[in-house]
């Protein structure tokens, strides 16, 4: 079992660039993908990246070439780079862990990309 916490959204202007972390406490080192999901209001919650245990990504087509993942197994710890950021953006965004096909979640961000 493991507890998720993000960090770092906020407020942004159109183009502009923001970081997103997420810790993880209890279980780390038996999570296989982590990764970042986003839910605008009224819409569902979709992928925006992950990342396998072994480094390995996945990114949705929305944000490939703005977004970058990174992952820390160490520290437990998941990162989104977001760059180029357009008001489509705009939604919160939820840590994701999965242990043996158990997922597990943030309580969210919010992030705003606005004039």
């Amino acid at each position: 079992q493991v507890q998720l916490v993000e960090s770092g959204g906020g407020l942004v202007q159109p183009g502009g660039s923001l970081r997103l972390s997420c810790a993880a406490s209890g279980s780390i080192f038996s999570i296989n993908v982590m990764g970042w999901f986003r839910q605008a209001p009224g819409k569902q919650r979709d992928l925006v990246a992950i990342v396998t245990s072994s480094g390995i990504p996945n990114y949705s087509d929305s944000v490939k070439g703005r977004f970058t993942i990174s992952r820390d197994n160490a520290k437990g710890t998941v990162a989104l780079q977001m760059s180029s950021l357009e008001p489509e953006d705009t939604a919160d965004y939820y840590c994701h862990a999965n242990i043996r096909g158990k997922a597990y979640w943030g309580t969210g961000t919010q992030v705003t990309v606005s004039s």
